[in-house]
């Protein structure tokens, strides 16, 4: 395993602060410091940081119910909660995607940096659903739309799932993970979202999980998430 990878899996820091931390000369392997985030690492070196040891960190997932007004950072400098801290663990975790600030629902968190990145990238198309309510009765033409994909001011959206829950509310699927895109989509056909929940991500359901509370996944609930984002 290389270097940094072997550092931000072990909860040093995040692969990218994991190579400055490297370059700047702060970390040694069997007393030698070593500069090339590339160098490889094997189960068994003396491996320091600042001359502490380091010692790679249990793979964890959790889900979190994630209120109104939380962040989804690892590291909130403002007055507001980090989603981070809705979860007791000594693991150095980090959310899975965002959900916005004045959105809601399901979001994960996890130290697995290669399971989150098959999560988020769009190769793999992971599927999570969304709770809209609108601010006005939205149209069965207009859920048509959102569901054939309407064109937004980065491209045209993808075919998304649709489902009718009331005259200003339903559910809807989609792969993608743009920047406030259910928001943007609704209101591309003239709408606007009053509230927006997180109910699924790929395999996994919110179910009766609470607001503002986390349980960790698992072990057949991971490997469920490895399907979802399973190539082809």
């Amino acid at each position: 395993m290389r270097l940094a990878k072997y550092l931000a899996h072990s909860g040093v820091a995040s692969r990218r602060k994991a190579e400055t931390i490297i370059a700047a000369g702060r970390v040694r392997i069997d007393g030698q410091v070593v500069t090339d985030p590339a160098r490889g690492v094997e189960v068994g070196q003396d491996i320091r940081v600042d001359g502490h040891p380091v010692v790679p960190e249990g793979r964890e997932v959790w889900m979190v119910n994630k209120p109104i007004d939380v962040i989804s950072t690892a590291d909130e400098p403002g007055k507001r909660m980090a989603v981070v801290d809705l979860v007791e663990s000594p693991a150095r975790l980090y959310p899975v995607g965002r959900l916005d600030a004045d959105s809601t629902g399901l979001m994960l968190l996890s130290n697995d940096g290669e399971l989150a990145n098959r999560l988020t990238h769009p190769r793999y198309g992971v599927k999570k659903t969304y709770r809209v309510k609108t601010r006005n009765r939205i149209s069965d033409e207009d859920l048509d739309r959102l569901g054939g994909g309407v064109n937004l001011d980065d491209g045209r959206t993808s075919p998304a799932g649709i489902h009718r829950l009331a005259a200003d509310g339903f559910d809807i699927t989609i792969g993608e993970g743009r920047n406030r895109q259910v928001r943007r989509m609704v209101e591309a056909v003239g709408n606007q979202v009053t509230a927006l929940h997180r109910i699924s991500f790929g395999s996994l359901r919110l179910g009766r999980l609470g607001n503002g509370k986390a349980r960790l996944l698992d072990d057949a609930e991971v490997a469920r998430l490895w399907e979802d984002a399973a190539d082809g």
